[in-house]
């Protein structure tokens, strides 16, 4: 995710209102996403679609990676021969199919 700029990526709400299209237009152009603020304090973030499935995409990588190291940590792991074993019995299973 790119870094917010102070001088360009925060907006109030007041001028977002007027301005939404060109907010949007910006938001998906420059990549930053824009701090929308209310009574000078953060109230909301607009982010690009290709910003918000990255944020996504990295939650979910980030998650699979944590259950991984715990299962590691619980000892539900496998050796390579069950990891070959498990494999070949999947396969020839669709193949018995």
């Amino acid at each position: 995710m790119v870094n917010v700029q102070i001088s360009s990526d925060i907006i109030p709400l007041r001028e977002f209102k007027t301005s939404i299209t060109a907010c949007l237009k910006k938001a998906q152009e420059s990549g930053h996403p824009l701090i929308i603020t209310q009574h000078g304090k953060p109230a909301g973030v607009l982010l690009s679609p290709a910003e918000y499935d990255a944020l996504v995409y990295q939650q979910q990588f980030i998650a699979s990676i944590q259950r991984g190291l715990a299962d590691v940590e619980a000892g539900n792991v496998y050796t390579t021969e069950e990891v070959r074993a498990i494999l070949t019995e999947k396969r020839l299973a669709r193949q018995n199919a």
